[in-house]
């Protein structure tokens, strides 16, 4: 077959497989499919609480006979709530985070009974409440995909005393699934809540500090 006719064919089936490759808005097609560009950022965004979220506190504890201390930790899934960030930037006065402090759990049942019972008593303030009145990271055009350090401020309510704390921490908004996750922390002591540290055999000492940890899905709308 002659140079004169093999040419031609060939540039054929050379932009058959360039159109084959590229989409229908001109990019390019990926190994799951055609890569779409994420959203624009939008003038504030309501973020509700989703499966996936759970609060922690984390006490330093010290136990007779160990000569290293140990770090108590007790877990609730039980957080529940919204944010909503307004077209300004400010914070919509109800917004509101809920923990349900009655399902923590630890590695130790006699701690927790005495962590419901005694120090939270839990009976009577049986959730723990936030409502946060700012939050500095966040661009007034909330972006959609990427990683912004926030800080949340607001008012935190346990053990019927409430008290301004901030929970700082790294946020990761994924526009595939229109969701926004991380962990933020704060940090406050025994007597800012008016709390009872725990006295349990082979307990010799509890730090005064304890540290909120709050690991966050929020779905995004």
């Amino acid at each position: 077959m002659s140079l004169r006719r093999i040419l031609p064919a060939a540039i054929l089936a050379l932009s058959a497989s360039l159109a084959v490759a590229q989409t229908p808005g001109g990019g390019q097609r990926g190994p799951g499919g055609p890569q779409q560009p994420p959203p624009p950022p939008t003038a504030g965004a309501k973020l509700d609480i989703i499966e996936g979220s759970s609060a922690s506190y984390r006490v330093t504890e010290q136990l007779a006979g160990i000569d290293f201390p140990n770090e108590a930790v007790g877990t609730t899934t039980g957080v529940s709530g919204t944010i909503q960030i307004l077209p300004d930037g400010s914070i919509a006065p109800n917004s509101k985070l809920v923990v349900d402090l009655k399902g923590l759990t630890s590695d130790q049942g006699m701690r927790d009974g005495y962590i419901r019972n005694r120090t939270l008593e839990t009976d009577k303030f049986p959730d723990a409440v936030f409502i946060p009145t700012s939050i500095t990271g966040v661009p007034k055009m909330v972006p959609s995909a990427g990683q912004v350090g926030v800080a949340l401020t607001g008012n935190l309510t346990v053990h019927g005393v409430t008290k301004p704390v901030t929970f700082k921490g790294i946020a990761t908004l994924d526009p595939r699934s229109s969701t926004v996750a991380g962990r933020a922390l704060t940090t406050f002591t025994f007597a800012d809540f008016g709390l009872t540290k725990p006295t349990l055999a082979r307990l010799m000492s509890v730090d005064d500090k304890i540290t909120l940890e709050l690991v966050y899905k929020f779905k995004r709308s």
